[in-house]
């Protein structure tokens, strides 16, 4: 698959199977976001509410420039899952604190993160936060199988594997999620992520759509 996601990049002509193989996944992520549109508005009410009944009458959510295929930025959607003030919160805490500085440069997480509102643990546990990206899939941003759609300012630290990675729209889920998603480092997540933008393919895809669901029900690797 790796010869076929390079000629689309450099302009050559991309093969009947490649064509087909991008078609059924076009096809797929309109149909499955738009049957997500009917779980989304009752999780739309849902997070509200619960937002209320701790005190929290701000937006629930969160939109961030990411970037997508070819490095091209796009407008990322996600319930919001921490403090309105998070980046001020994340500079003050890698400055005064060392230990979650190198925690936070070797994985781009950290543990204990005090960004984490109360309802925020609970959608992240059960990936509810993530569900708003089906609005990015229906526009064609993002695809349900893919990477991580990273963070502008991370694209330094991906160093060599950017190129690979930005070959493929960024995922609703994807290889590094069903491979250890939060437990895994920053270095290794961009492995696994190099790995399937050279390596994707349809029986990839299905097998990755398959182990999300034991990912999500297990809460394996979720922060």
């Amino acid at each position: 698959m790796n010869e076929a996601v390079a000629n689309t990049i450099t302009g050559e002509k991309v093969s009947v199977k490649e064509k087909v193989y991008f078609g059924i996944k076009r096809t797929f992520d309109i149909c499955v976001s738009l049957v997500g549109m009917i779980f989304l508005v009752p999780c739309i009410i849902f997070v509200k509410l619960a937002y209320m009944l701790t005190g929290d009458f701000h937006t629930i959510f969160y939109s961030q420039k990411r970037i997508g295929k070819d490095g091209k930025e796009f407008k990322f959607y996600k319930f919001r899952s921490m403090l309105v003030d998070s980046e001020d919160i994340l500079t003050n805490t890698l400055k005064m604190d060392p230990i979650a500085a190198d925690e936070y440069k070797k994985t781009k997480k950290l543990k204990n993160d005090p960004r984490i509102t109360k309802v925020g643990k609970i959608i992240r546990k059960t990936s509810i936060d993530e569900l708003p990206q089906l609005i990015n899939i229906l526009k064609g941003d993002m695809s349900l199988i893919g990477n991580r759609p990273y963070l502008p300012r991370e694209k330094e630290d991906m160093g060599p594997y950017f190129d690979s990675i930005v070959k493929t729209k960024p995922g609703l889920t994807g290889y590094w999620q069903v491979n250890g998603r939060s437990a895994t480092t920053f270095e290794k997540r961009l492995e696994l992520e190099s790995y399937y933008s050279n390596h994707c393919s349809l029986k990839m895809d299905i097998k990755i759509f398959f182990k999300t669901f034991t990912a999500v029900l297990l809460h394996k690797g979720a922060e």
